[in-house]
């Protein structure tokens, strides 16, 4: 969480910046130091673009995680280094693109500045919160994550005249942004709705609302996970799974892992999910503090992270063919249950 709160505050002190109320540069001295030093280079250098490419990993290094992940797996199952070498090289070119065809192109194909650039800072300023909402929401109660939304799509609204009345003379421009903001204010008053009728979901923040009074949010049925903490826990567990005949579905789970969330929200919810798991045993770890005990239990079944989800069979040895890494819709999980369970 405090990696996250550190991204988020650095994400929320740009985009202030960019909304004018402050003006973020380097101290002149260094300014000129660089500039000289700038002066002497004849192009650019491979530190540089390292350095770059360092500071990009970290900001999306929750992001690519769990795809990371399983191609770590699949190299490592086909030992054969010159794949795992060049997949993981495509994996870099993949992240480093887009910087480089900004960096390269931005001198020519960038317009000139002018007053317009004021819009186009606030645009981005609005993003850039946006991006730090996004990352908050990992750790945040959803209560909070879609207060936080409705905040910025109504201030945005203001900051984009939806409240204010058009002149006979209003150009087609000014009715356009009028018209998208009056768009963004119904959408975070429709997030405020949400927050405070106990919605979880900011994709749909009305879910939990019947059109007769009351919310269905509270009867939302869930999978009945069985919570276990340490490797003693697990073999105790497959143990009486396996005097009862059953199989076992084992699932890591945290705070900070997004793809977690997806699947609580939108796979463990399915009726048709549920029904295929009716006879089989649900286990969940919850490695959000990645304690001790957490480091082992990952270590002892060979998981580098969530989202993994393990199965067993009745004789507790798990179908390593039929592990899970990283995001599934509930429709996929759905077939993928259903492989294992037929006869």
């Amino acid at each position: 969480p405090w990696v996250l709160g550190s991204f988020a505050a650095v994400f929320v002190a740009l985009s202030l910046s960019m909304f004018g109320f402050y003006e973020l540069q380097m101290p002149a001295a260094l300014q000129t130091r660089l500039t000289e030093m700038s002066n002497r280079q004849q192009g650019g250098t491979l530190a540089g673009v390292a350095v770059m490419g360092f500071l990009s990993a970290l900001i999306v290094g929750p992001c690519v995680a769990a795809p990371l992940a399983g191609a770590l797996i699949y190299i490592g199952q086909t030992g054969d280094a010159v794949l795992g070498g060049s997949a993981l090289f495509a994996l870099s070119l993949g992240m480093g693109a887009p910087l480089i065809a900004i960096g390269t192109s931005a001198g020519k194909l960038l317009p000139r500045a002018g007053g317009w650039m004021d819009a186009i800072k606030a645009v981005f300023g609005g993003l850039l919160l946006a991006v730090g909402i996004w990352m908050l929401e990992r750790v945040l109660p959803p209560a909070v994550t879609m207060l936080l939304w409705a905040l910025l799509l109504i201030v945005s609204a203001v900051y984009m005249k939806a409240l204010d009345s058009l002149g006979p003379d209003s150009s087609g421009w000014q009715k356009l942004w009028k018209g998208i903001g009056v768009l963004l204010l119904v959408l975070g008053s429709l997030e405020l709705i949400g927050a405070a009728t106990g919605g979880r979901d900011y994709l749909q923040p009305l879910k939990g609302i019947q059109l007769g009074g009351g919310s269905t949010a509270s009867s939302e049925q869930h999978l009945a996970f069985k919570r276990i903490k340490s490797v003693e826990d697990l073999q105790r567990e497959l143990a009486d799974a396996g005097n009862q005949g059953k199989m076992v579905m084992f699932d890591f789970y945290a705070d900070w892992c997004v793809y977690c969330k997806d699947y609580e929200k939108y796979v463990f919810t399915d009726p048709q999910v549920q029904q295929a798991l009716s006879k089989v045993v649900l286990l969940q770890a919850d490695v959000t503090a990645n304690d001790e005990q957490d480091k082992a239990l990952l270590k002892h079944v060979n998981v580098t992270a969530p989202p993994a989800i393990l199965f067993f069979d009745k004789h507790g040895t798990e179908m390593r063919g039929y592990r899970l890494v990283g995001s599934m819709n509930a429709d996929e999980f759905l077939a993928h249950i259903n492989k294992l369970t037929q006869p």
